[in-house]
């Protein structure tokens, strides 16, 4: 039976126990998590006093694998672990070489390996080693239908409730950058009045800049309601502010939804769960958009809508268009969407 991977939550749950290990290769795409496991450590296993003398960052563009295992091999002085932590590790040459190490690692310290932008060859003797004796992790970036359940679970941590409108708004504007999100979350626990703990569209409009009626979110319940005056609105809008309303992403969004509508009329189940588990979403009211669109689109217009979608982001591109705005390019794809 294949070893099941820990997650984040998983990892940071054993290191608030002090369970520590000798190793922690930290990988992938999604850099928020890797500084999240890096930053606990960094700032929990060793007090002030200890990190004087045991607390090492180096940074891969600047040692060897060499140098990291003489780091490693050190004793910790007058503290029971040391830490040595390698940014930006991907930049390190024969990262390979670290497995002599990991035979026999030194229990005393605490070795994090922080590689961004890419994973290690899981075929390969280093990986088979940082599983032997640590945590191989490889942090994924997150699918733009698990953005609204992430930013909930973020804020309840932080005792803090969203209306599912203000998430998706959010959602929608920033993206699956999860280090850039979590920043407005924090601007907006900040900026919440005394007393209040639940975060309203008006405030997002007010503070991160999004217009509560003029947004992707609305349009797409526009698309889902079959509203052409009010999704034709929020084509003006978007016409009238490009800097704020880009048509990439509007398209990118638009793109999103129609292809999980899509893989709906394939669900087994067509409950709210059934849903939301067959499209990996956090929380079944995220599947009740899906639920509508599909009373009010045939599996073919869906198909057909997917195509034009595709059509629209390559004019958007220059393809096959010489005359036509964004605005002329998106007032076409909602004509044909509900139309």
């Amino acid at each position: 039976m294949a070893k099941q991977e820990l997650t984040c939550d998983d990892i940071l749950k054993e290191l608030r126990a002090k369970q520590y290990r000798p190793v922690y290769y930290l990988m992938g795409e999604e850099s928020y998590y890797i500084d999240l496991i890096a930053d606990y450590i960094t700032d929990n296993v060793l007090s002030e006093t200890e990190k004087e003398f045991n607390l090492t960052v180096v940074y891969g563009a600047d040692v060897d694998v060499a140098t990291i295992i003489n780091a490693a091999k050190r004793y910790p002085m007058m503290s029971e672990h040391q830490v040595v932590v390698v940014k930006e590790a991907q930049a390190v040459r024969n990262m390979e070489e670290l497995s002599y190490y990991l035979q026999k690692p030194l229990l005393s310290t605490i070795l994090v390996i922080c590689h961004k932008h890419g994973t290690l060859d899981r075929r390969k003797k280093l990986a088979a080693e940082v599983e032997k004796t640590g945590v191989l992790f490889e942090s994924k970036k997150i699918k733009d239908a698990q953005l609204p359940g992430f930013i909930a679970s973020y804020m309840k941590r932080k005792g803090v409730d969203m209306e599912p409108k203000a998430t998706f708004m959010l959602a929608d504007f920033v993206g699956s950058d999860l280090s850039r999100l979590t920043g407005e979350l924090e601007k907006l626990i900040i900026t919440l009045p005394a007393g209040q703990k639940r975060v309203t569209p008006e405030q997002i409009e007010k503070n991160i800049g999004i217009s509560k009626d003029y947004n992707n979110f609305e349009l797409r319940s526009a698309l889902v309601e079959k509203d052409i005056l009010k999704a034709n609105k929020i084509i003006k809008y978007f016409e009238e502010n490009p800097k704020t309303n880009p048509i990439q992403m509007t398209l990118s969004l638009l793109f999103s939804f129609y292809s999980n509508l899509m893989l709906t009329y394939y669900a087994p189940d067509k409950s709210e769960q059934g849903i939301a588990n067959m499209l990996g979403l956090r929380t079944p009211w995220q599947a009740r958009d899906y639920m509508a669109a599909m009373r009010k689109y045939s599996g073919v217009k869906t198909m057909q809508i997917v195509g034009e979608i595709r059509y629209a982001d390559a004019k958007s591109k220059g393809v096959q268009n010489s005359s036509m705005t964004d605005g002329d390019i998106l007032r076409e794809l909602v004509f044909k969407i509900l139309h």
